[in-house]
């Protein structure tokens, strides 16, 4: 009886562990997941002003409205969108201002600084002499607004909700990609509910969820300066992929660069 209970033993572990169709089961939760990729459309390309150090960019009443930085070239400017012509521009005389992005919210223009700790608010229909300045504590980076709060990033995986009249923080939520915090959030725009940020220094532009700062989405953007520069352009001076803006009337959404030559007007598929 022994041996046959043994025999019986030793026959159900083969049949557990033995033959050629053995899979291995794996934990999902173990699995990387990957990032939907946004597919999109260059449907136009525009001129830009190869002297703005773009920070902020957003499409207000037809127009850009556009945020510069560096020391002693800082400005907030309006332009034309298919000429690039810069219609009005204010340029900060003080020469350790660092201009960073813009947001044109409920009748007034904020402009971050990037460590000047100090956010210069505008009458929108008068760029020549802000009217207040806040105190920021931390470094400025991109803005967009959700239409009841402005939202900031400093650089970090952080997303600041920031109420427009007192500047007070309302509350922070931190980027993730697949659990993984995800820092050096730069430009900001705020589309259909999701929060659109270009990541520095990368042709990636990802799409947040602000509910819980997931990342459910990213555009690549490879190869533009290459694809669409004249050489003689491209040079030390042109720099990083940084400005999106969207018109949610014609729902396309606009890219470019630090100094760059270019303006992208982009289509989602």
């Amino acid at each position: 009886m022994k041996y046959i209970l043994s025999l019986a033993v030793i026959i159900f572990f083969a049949a557990c562990n033995g033959g050629g169709d053995k899979q291995d089961v794996v934990d999902p939760a173990l699995v990387p997941k990957v990032t939907p990729k946004i597919s999109y459309n260059i449907v136009n390309v525009y001129p830009h002003d190869t002297s703005a150090f773009t920070e902020g960019l957003q499409i207000y009443n037809g127009k850009f409205y556009e945020g510069t930085g560096m020391e002693q070239e800082s400005t907030l400017r309006i332009a034309d969108i298919k000429t690039g012509k810069v219609e009005k521009k204010h340029f900060y005389t003080d020469t350790a201002i660092f201009g960073e992005g813009i947001q044109v919210f409920k009748g007034k223009i904020y402009q971050l600084t990037w460590k000047n700790h100090i956010v210069y608010v505008y009458d929108e229909n008068n760029i020549d002499k802000p009217i207040k300045t806040f105190q920021w504590p931390y470094e400025g980076w991109g803005m967009t607004n959700n239409g009841t709060d402005l939202i900031i990033s400093d650089g970090s995986a952080n997303l600041y909700f920031v109420d427009a009249e007192t500047f007070k923080v309302k509350s922070t939520i931190a980027v993730t990609e697949d659990g993984k915090s995800v820092d050096s959030i730069n430009e900001l725009e705020y589309v259909n509910g999701f929060i659109y940020a270009n990541v520095w220094q990368t042709d990636d532009i990802v799409k947040i969820d602000p509910a819980n700062g997931q990342i459910v989405g990213k555009m690549e953007l490879p190869d533009l300066k290459e694809k669409y520069f004249p050489k003689e352009i491209v040079d030390q001076r042109t720099d990083v992929l940084n400005g999106i803006a969207y018109d949610s009337t014609t729902k396309k959404m606009y890219i470019t660069g630090k100094r760059w030559p270019k303006m992208f007007e982009i289509s989602f598929n």
